[in-house]
Order: structure tokens, then C-alpha cells, then sequence
């Protein structure tokens, strides 16, 4: 068995089983590649997930890209990728062609009852995300200041001037957190900072030319693979923060229905691997454009791209960024940003579309319950919530 085809399949069995969001995709990743095969140490480990956690895009899903790059190259990230995303990107595709083949599917309670899971799911994030990134006082305003900015101007380009305003306010006015030593001398990757160079150039252009590629003239096609690429590039703080940006570019075009995106992301949460497959769901019928197996495959390659291609292109490089002072300041007000994006999607849209009564507030209590104070796995309160809606127990 070649390298890259161990990598797939040790992160095929991974992409079946990984319930539990990133925290717990990097803990599985840990206990199977640090502990059982010794493919890396914990210092570099611990050097790949600060690099990923550093990037724009979904870190469990960079953490096993970077991993396979390690392991066997180009072809080892791409092999990590596909193993573990494929899984849960079956199974969404397969839900939206249900949904596809009988709409009125669409009006049952069990549909109502994702919708009030993802408010409970979000929530969580929301909960999680605050203690750790925006625990102190600075950081706490900085968090809702960035809500408020993107609840009252609603435009996409506004998260990404909250993450930039987060930036500044980190190098000027937080503390860098300590310097942590590296595993540099263990973190040894097959790929030459040229190659990486070139890499970040590609990603820059493509960066550059999306206002071109949105604009109302383009194809349909074009603009809405460029939605999902934009958003792949600009995420900051992981899966969950993908949600407000892939509704702000798809949902205001008439392209999906907040109902059906709702769905797709109360789905998602019930599948193993990363949450980025929502994607794929999301893919499969949008209005005047990407259809079918093709186009969840095509929207799902379109967010995961910049993933790709930021890993291969800063690992090189990591060793010497990762340490700069005013980076880690930075990336410290970027976070606490993050978390007030998130805070304003609970609100707009998952609040408004799925709780819309007081028995949808009741389940969705009773589910945030389950999650927090009772440390079920996301899986099985959305599908409790998808089981009472069914019966009724929202009305």
C-alpha cells in the first residue's frame, strides 16, 4: 500500500466515525496519528493545529490536510481531504435529493425540528467559542461590537471589515499571548517554500479576481461557485461561521430558501466529518445554477479550495510566522471577532427562521440542555429534535 493510499484509508474510517465537531475531529486525529502510529510528534502536532487555527477555513479539515502533506505530499493532502470529507458529503447529497424528490417533504415537523436544533446548535458554538476566545473584558466588547455592525448593515463585505476591525484592535491593544516553543525540528514537510510561494500567489489572484467573478453580468454558475469559494477563504473560527456567510451569499439572490439552507445545516450536524459539507447539500439545487451530484461536488471543491491551498502554501512558512508578536496579538482580536459574527447569525437567520413559537423555544432550550449541561453529541440532539418535531412535540 502506497503512502497516500494509507492516508486515505486511515482518514476514510476517520470521515465515518468523527462525530463531535473539530475539538473532537482534533482529539481523534491526535489519539490515531501521535499516540497509535507515531506518523508525528505532539510538539509538531501541536505546531500543525496552531498553524490551522491561524488560517481562514475549517481547522480539523486543515489539520488532516496538513497531516496527509506530511505524511505523503500533494498527494496525501489531497487523499486526507477526500477520506474524510466524502463520507458526510454522501450522505448530505443524498438527503438534498430526497428533499429533491418529494418538496413537500420540506413541510413536515421533522424539518421544523432541525431548524430548532441548529438554534440550540449555534448557540453552543456561540457559548464555547466566547469563554475561550473572548473571555475578558476587551474582548467581550470587541465581540459585540462586531454583532451589532453585522446586524445593522446587512451586507457580506461587513463581516470582513468586523474580522479586519478585530485585527487592528488585537495588535493595538491586546497583550500577545505567551510564546509557545515549537516542534519546528519535528514538523518536517515535503513541500519547498517555492512551491508554497507560488501556491499563495494563485490563492491571492483568485482572491483579487472574485468582485469581477461576482458581478450581477457573470454567469450564474460562476458567481455562485464564487460565493462558495469566498466564503471558504474568509472564514474565520471554523464550521460554524461558515453559516452566516454562506447564507448572506446565496440566500439574498434568491438562489435558496433560508427554510432549506436551515435544513441543510440542522442535517449537517447529524453526519460524521466536517461541517463544510454542508456545501454539498447546499449544492445540489440552487436556483438557476448548480444542480445535482455535479454541483455539490462542484460547490463543495469550491469551498474547500482556499483550505487546500492556504495549508500547502504557509506550512512552509510557518515556522518563523507563527512566533511573531504582533501576529499572535492579531489573531487574538480576530477570534474574538469571529465570535461576534457567530453571535449575530444566532439572531439572523437562525433565531428568525426556526424558532416560531413558544413550544419551537421550549425544544430548543431543552436541546441546548442536552448539549451543555448534559454533554450530548450534536448527532443525537439534532436528530431528538428532527424525532419530536416528526411527532409533533414543537406544536
Amino acid at each position: 500500500m502506497t503512502r497516500a493510499a494509507e492516508v486515505f484509508r486511515q482518514f476514510l474510517l476517520l470521515g465515518c466515525t468523527s462525530f463531535g465537531g473539530p475539538v473532537a475531529h482534533l482529539g481523534y486525529f491526535r489519539e490515531r496519528f501521535v499516540e497509535r502510529r507515531g506518523w508525528l510528534s505532539d510538539a509538531a502536532y501541536a505546531d500543525l493545529v496552531a498553524l490551522c487555527q491561524f488560517l481562514p477555513g475549517p481547522a480539523s479539515s486543515q489539520v488532516g490536510i496538513g497531516l496527509g502533506m506530511m505524511r505523503a505530499g500533494w498527494l496525501g493532502g489531497l487523499a486526507a481531504w477526500a477520506g474524510f470529507t466524502l463520507p458526510s458529503a454522501l450522505l448530505l447529497i443524498s438527503v438534498a435529493a430526497l428533499l429533491g424528490l418529494n418538496p413537500a417533504w420540506m413541510d413536515g415537523g421533522w424539518v421544523q425540528g432541525l431548524k430548532v436544533a441548529a438554534v440550540a446548535v449555534v448557540a453552543q458554538a456561540v457559548l464555547g467559542m466566547q469563554r475561550k476566545l473572548a473571555p475578558d473584558q476587551a474582548r467581550a466588547s470587541l465581540m459585540v461590537l462586531v454583532a451589532i455592525l453585522v446586524l445593522l448593515i446587512r451586507h457580506p463585505a461587513v463581516q470582513l471589515l468586523g474580522l479586519l476591525i478585530g485585527a487592528i484592535a488585537g495588535v493595538t491593544l491586546l497583550e500577545a499571548p505567551p510564546q509557545r516553543e515549537a516542534g519546528v525540528d519535528a514538523l518536517r514537510v515535503p513541500i519547498s517554500r517555492r512551491s508554497g510561494a507560488v501556491l499563495l500567489l494563485i490563492m491571492l489572484a483568485m482572491l483579487l479576481s472574485l468582485p469581477w467573478l461576482l458581478q450581477s453580468g457573470q454567469p450564474v454558475v460562476i458567481r455562485q461557485l464564487a460565493s462558495f469559494f469566498q466564503a471558504g477563504a474568509l472564514v474565520f473560527g471554523g464550521g460554524h461561521v461558515v453559516l452566516p456567510l454562506l447564507e448572506q451569499s446565496l440566500v439574498p439572490h434568491g438562489w435558496i430558501s433560508s427554510d432549506s439552507f436551515l435544513v441543510g445545516y440542522g442535517a449537517a450536524q447529524a453526519v460524521p466529518g466536517p461541517l463544510f459539507t454542508l456545501s454539498a447539500f447546499l449544492g445540489y439545487d440552487l436556483r438557476g445554477g448548480l444542480q445535482g451530484v455535479l454541483g455539490s461536488f462542484m460547490a463543495l471543491t469550491a469551498l474547500f479550495l482556499p483550505a487546500f491551498a492556504l495549508v500547502g502554501g504557509v506550512l512552509p512558512f510557518w515556522a518563523q510566522l507563527g512566533q511573531a508578536s504582533w501576529m499572535r496579538r492579531a489573531l487574538k482580536g480576530i477570534n474574538a471577532a469571529v465570535v461576534g459574527v457567530l453571535l449575530a447569525a444566532l439572531y439572523q437567520p437562525v433565531w428568525q427562521v426556526g424558532i416560531k413559537s413558544a413550544a419551537d423555544f421550549a425544544l430548543a432550550a431543552a436541546a441546548l440542555l442536552l448539549l451543555v449541561g448534559w454533554r450530548q453529541p450534536a448527532w443525537r440532539v439534532v436528530m431528538l429534535c428532527a424525532l419530536a418535531g416528526g411527532l409533533g412535540l414543537h406544536h
